[in-house]
Order: C-alpha cells, then structure tokens, then sequence
C-alpha cells in the first residue's frame, strides 16, 4: 500500500475540516505554508491545519491549547481544544490569520508584539499548564551541533557552557508562576480575523509557566548582536515597560533581567545557523557570522544575573 505524503494526507484533513465548518466554503487552492521536520503546516481557505512535531504528546500539548482557548485575547484560538492524529503527528486546526509582512519592515509590529507579551505574562496561567520549552530547545540546538566549523562550534560552546544551569535547561526555571510563549519572534503574530483585525499570538508548543526576560530574549539578542536597529529595540521595549510587564524594571537597566536569555538564544540561533550552513555546503553568511562572533565575545564575559534569580 502506498504510503500517503504528510503534506497530502493533512491538506485533506484541512479540506474537510473547512468544509465542515463552512458547507459554502470558496476553496481555490490549498497551501503548504511550512514543511520542516517539526511541523507541517497547510491551509484550505480560512482553514489552517498544522502537524505538531514527532512525539509531541496530548498530555503536552492540549493544556496549551486549552490556554489559547481560554485566552483569546492574546492568543490565537483553536478551532478545537484536542488534537486528533494523522500519521502519528498529532495535528490541530486553526483560523487563518495575515502574518506579519517580511518584506516591510517599518511596518514589523514591535508594540503589538511587546504589548500582548506584558499581557500574557501578567495572566495568571492554569493549572498543570507545563513548564515554558524555551531553554530545552536551545539545548536541543546546541546538542546538535557538529564538527564541520571548528571554530565557530567552539564558540558558540564556550558561550552555552558559561550560562546558569536553568538556561542550559538542566535544572528547573528560577520562575514557575509566570505564562511565557517560549519562542517569541515576528512569525509568530497573525491579524486575526484577516486582514484588519488585532494582532494575535501564535504556536502554543512552547507555551508554559517560567522566566518571562526568555520572551524579550530574541529581540534583546538582535539588538546585542547589531542586527535589530536601535530604534525598533526601543519600539520593543518602551511598550513592553508601558504596558507594565513583569520581566524587567519599568525603568533604568534591563540587562540585568535580559542578559542571560539574550546569550542563551545567541548561542541557539548560532548553533542553528552553524548546521543549516554545514548541511548546504557553504560558509557562514554576514547575519550567522554575527551571531558566532557574539557567542566569541560572550564567552568571555560571565553573564549578568537579575537580582533574586538563581544561577
């Protein structure tokens, strides 16, 4: 018996399942929107249909779901709160939302995004939501580094090896009261409902309870690292403070707060950069030479620490 793709098998489940919420459904052609080893994503109409990664398991992932139902407002809802399995990925169902546009940059919605993390980090999260998978990813992503760079291998290590254990995702989060994302980065805002609706916060797979300084991690990395302009750094973390987020001082230095996520998702985004040129055959570009010459200058300056947060 052939063996249907994954793509193919999930864009009919997108199909039936935007038919069966829309018997007058415009249909057109389906889209795969991503197709990576950990998820699949297609759509069908306003129907859009994403294949978690391998081994993902309901017990992880449906409290997470049962948390961007809950949170509308900050958080793009499902279609349905349980998963239902296709070639033994878990897949769940959502409404289509307008990404954020990658080829305008002025218009990168830096307040929007900063503003629904305050507000989710100052939620209360449920009960048995699990931890934040922020640090175990960017373990994860250094554990598969390989040889080929020497030199920028070795960088990106020393610099991982200087965090805190919790950040190397070795022992439990200082925080385990605060809602984070766990991956925040502009992909993951959509205008929901399309096109001129709010801005909303997707993936819920890493979602949890844990540091919330992770979530400004990735922007405060760009910025350290040169590659996010100052100005929208400021955009970031003016709206952030406005809107009272928790995960630095409304005023005065963040670093203290920052500094370790920052290095920690340096070192991940680094490490990633590192394999991707290594599987194409090619040499480090501008942006990923940044990041390994960040991880070299890291890795010789111990990282701050925020006051009352262990090592």
């Amino acid at each position: 018996m052939t063996h249907t793709p994954l793509p193919v098998a999930l864009t009919v489940r997108a199909t039936a399942e935007a038919h069966t919420r829309s018997p007058t459904c415009p249909c057109g052609a389906s889209r795969t929107l991503a197709h990576r080893p950990d998820a699949t994503v297609v759509r069908h109409a306003e129907t859009v249909a994403k294949a978690h990664a391998p081994g993902t398991t309901p017990a992880a992932l449906t409290p997470r779901l049962r948390t961007a139902a809950a949170l509308p407002c900050l958080l793009l809802p499902p279609l349905a709160e349980t998963p239902v399995t296709l070639h033994d990925r878990l897949v769940t169902f959502w409404p289509y939302g307008t990404p954020v546009d990658p080829d305008d940059p002025d218009a990168a919605p830096w307040e929007a995004a900063a503003t629904l993390l305050a507000h989710l980090h100052r939620t209360r999260p449920p009960t048995g939501l699990p931890p934040m998978r922020g640090p175990e990813k960017a373990a994860r992503a250094v554990a598969h580094l390989k040889g080929a760079a020497p030199a920028a291998t070795s960088a990106v290590r020393r610099a991982w090896a200087a965090l805190p254990a919790w950040a190397r995702a070795e022992t439990p989060m200082p925080d385990t009261a605060t809602l984070c994302h766990g991956d925040l980065h502009l992909g993951q805002l959509v205008r929901h409902p399309a096109p001129d609706g709010p801005w909303r916060l997707i993936d819920v797979d890493d979602l949890g309870v844990g540091v919330p300084a992770w979530d400004l991690g990735r922007p405060a990395a760009w910025y350290a690292c040169g590659i996010l302009p100052p100005r929208e750094w400021d955009r970031f973390l003016g709206a952030y403070r406005e809107a009272r987020g928790p995960a630095v001082p409304v005023d005065g230095d963040p670093w203290p707060a920052l500094d370790v996520p920052a290095r920690a998702l340096t070192a991940q985004t680094a490490a990633r950069a590192i394999v991707k040129a290594e599987d194409a055959g090619r040499a480090l570009d501008d942006v990923e030479q940044a990041l390994v010459d960040a991880c070299d200058r890291m890795a010789a300056v111990p990282p701050e620490s925020a006051p009352n947060r262990a090592k």
